[in-house]
């Protein structure tokens, strides 16, 4: 009885850690540097649907950012309405209340990655 509850809960514990912020699948955080992948499969449009949810200032901020900091590879708006926090007085955005916890773990990753998401996002407008 005791291993079935052992295997269980590593089956069960599994399965959260692969689900991530997508719920069903999994989807494994990438590196900006190495590009997005899933985000490019949401429709631009469900993008900017959601985004519009947002005032003016913040859609500014998310268009500057437009990835996750935590999921580098979800577009702000792939997921819902992106999620605004406040890290060292600063905006920060993410895809899902579920990446939140993670952004806040380390406030100077989170800025610092941020920053980053800021120069590719304006490069890659410049192409």
């Amino acid at each position: 009885m005791n291993q079935y509850r052992i295997t269980a809960g590593a089956v069960l514990l599994a399965t959260l850690i692969l689900t991530g912020c997508n719920g069903n699948k999994a989807t494994p955080h990438t590196n900006a540097a190495t590009g997005p992948s899933k985000a490019e499969e949401a429709k631009p449009d469900e993008v900017a649907v959601e985004r519009t949810k947002l005032s003016p200032a913040d859609r500014a901020l998310v268009e500057a950012q437009e990835w996750c900091v935590v999921s580098t590879e979800e577009r702000l708006g792939s997921m819902g309405p992106p999620v605004k926090l406040e890290v060292k007085g600063r905006s920060v955005f993410i895809c899902c209340k579920g990446c939140k916890s993670k952004a806040e773990a380390d406030p100077e990753q989170t800025l610092a990655k941020v920053e980053e998401l800021k120069a590719k996002a304006k490069m890659t407008l410049k192409k």
